[in-house]
């Protein structure tokens, strides 16, 4: 594992009561790094399908996929829509190491997650960030579900199960493939971790980014052929289908 990254502006204290934005570096009008002009003008997700919350025209619809082929998890909560400047935090928080952008998209997440529970979201009984794989991990030194899982899990209270799921084949990025390649590319990707309790329990996996679904389907699927009540995604960006 990586020491934190080299980072030239302020070390954040996240139970500091002022803070500065990390988007635009004015002062931040509450303790979460970003003030609210700029928490305003992300790319919040509007209309939504009720199910994989793909952007829909209309509110109160499912998307022709879902009806057809429902999915083995429940609903996916994400707050944002997959584009700029979201877009660019999340590769600076994955692929740069950049975490004091992760762990504000984290907080901000946590927030919506509470909202969505005082207005009736089931709360889940752990929180389980897809495994990645061994070379992978050594090659980024960190995993971002984890990361995102244990943030999550220490704002909401929630148990973070990082040693339920683990990525037994290495499988070609993830990002070079179009939606049925992904499903073939995942076959026999995962399994459980020998002892892990899933049986009725209320499980929800944690992600950056849901694309076409595949990983967090195959996921899921092994988790309710397990005996899980009920599998949920959250995510922190979703993106839109191909054109």
């Amino acid at each position: 594992m990586r020491c934190q990254p080299q980072y030239d502006g302020p070390v954040y204290i996240w139970l500091k009561n002022k803070q500065i934005c990390l988007l635009c570096s004015e002062p931040a009008d509450e303790a979460t790094p970003i003030c609210t002009d700029c928490e305003t003008e992300l790319p919040w997700l509007g209309d939504q399908c009720q199910t994989c919350a793909l952007p829909l025209p209309a509110a109160g619809l499912t998307c022709g996929q879902c009806l057809h082929e429902p999915p083995p998890f429940q609903r996916v909560v994400a707050p944002w829509l997959y584009d700029f400047p979201l877009d660019s935090l999340i590769t600076r928080f994955k692929h740069n190491a950049k975490w004091p952008y992760g762990r504000l998209l984290g907080e901000l997440l946590a927030q919506f997650l509470q909202h969505r529970y005082d207005e009736g979201l089931a709360r889940p009984d752990a929180l389980v960030p897809v495994p990645l794989a061994v070379k992978r991990l050594r090659q980024r030194g960190f995993n971002q579900a984890v990361m995102l899982a244990r943030w999550l899990g220490d704002s909401l209270d929630i148990a973070s199960d990082e040693h339920l799921l683990k990525r037994v084949q290495d499988t070609s990025a993830q990002q070079e493939l179009k939606a049925e390649a992904r499903k073939k590319n995942l076959r026999h990707a995962f399994a459980l971790v020998p002892g892990a309790q899933v049986v009725g329990r209320h499980l929800v996996l944690v992600d950056d980014v849901l694309t076409t679904g595949a990983t967090a389907q195959a996921l899921a699927r092994l988790l309710m052929e397990a005996g899980a009540a009920r599998v949920d995604v959250y995510c922190l960006a979703r993106t839109p289908k191909p054109g």
